[in-house]
């Protein structure tokens, strides 16, 4: 049986031709898989599980459908949608993975993350992350009407792009430090992980063994996905 993973598709209801070839993916390819783990950034934004817009319910239910049908669906926050809770889980029938999760695939130790934690430059967005995911700040937040929210997640989407255009790109990549201790943490051969949108697969050196890390590509105009097979070849996939 194959394994499948994904990154950084930023549905939201306003690009409905990306959540098209969401479903087309989940339809065509996933249903055949053992497992699909997510990534991260699933959705552009999430402001709590009580958004029960039609969009986000549509995104739930192909999910459920998926799971229901037998493929094992694991789902890890990424920076857009680190409020994912236990309804979205509940509803959607996946498991919930922490920011840091070893697994065995194919007999390789192998560290799955969203990558966000890999930038270790990028000390603004490091604040950033540390402020939201305090459980008091989240609580405050969630106890904010659905309309304000929403508002202050458009604020912070703004100040999002305005970092992500005056930030140097190096900047907004991992350190191989960081990915060189993560990895030793876990004594992991390879890691997968998205967030940057820099697709490639990287081999290197580190401690005498040989490592890997993959990166997985974004969304944008189609879809991607690492596929990996049981006699341990592994391969991008396009939907288009």
């Amino acid at each position: 049986m194959t394994v499948l993973f994904i990154a950084d598709l930023h549905l939201e209801q306003v690009r409905p031709d990306i959540a098209d070839l969401f479903f087309k993916f989940l339809q065509q390819q996933a249903v055949h898989a053992e497992a699909l783990y997510i990534l991260g950034d699933l959705f552009e934004v999430w402001i709590g599980d009580d958004d029960a817009s039609e969009f986000n319910q549509s995104i739930i239910r192909a999910i459920y459908r998926l799971a229901d049908q037998g493929t094992a669906v694991y789902f890890m926050r990424g920076n857009r949608d680190f409020l994912i809770g236990r309804k979205f889980r509940r509803q959607s029938a996946c498991q919930i993975l922490g920011d840091e999760h070893l697994i065995q695939l194919n007999g390789q130790p192998t560290l799955l993350m969203h990558g966000d934690t890999l930038c270790t430059r990028d000390f603004d967005y490091l604040k950033f992350r540390k402020k939201t995911r305090n459980f008091f700040v989240q609580q405050l937040f969630l106890l904010k009407s659905l309309e304000k929210r929403r508002e202050i997640a458009r604020k912070a989407r703004q100040q999002s792009y305005d970092h992500t255009r005056s930030t140097a790109p190096e900047i907004m990549d991992v350190t191989q430090a960081e990915v060189e201790r993560v990895m030793q943490k876990y004594q992991a051969l390879q890691l997968i992980h998205g967030h940057t949108h820099r697709p490639a697969v990287h081999e290197f050196q580190s401690q005498g063994k040989t490592l890997r890390r993959t990166v997985l590509a974004p969304w944008h105009d189609q879809g991607s996905a690492l596929l990996c097979h049981d006699d341990g070849r592994q391969e991008f996939i396009e939907i288009k």
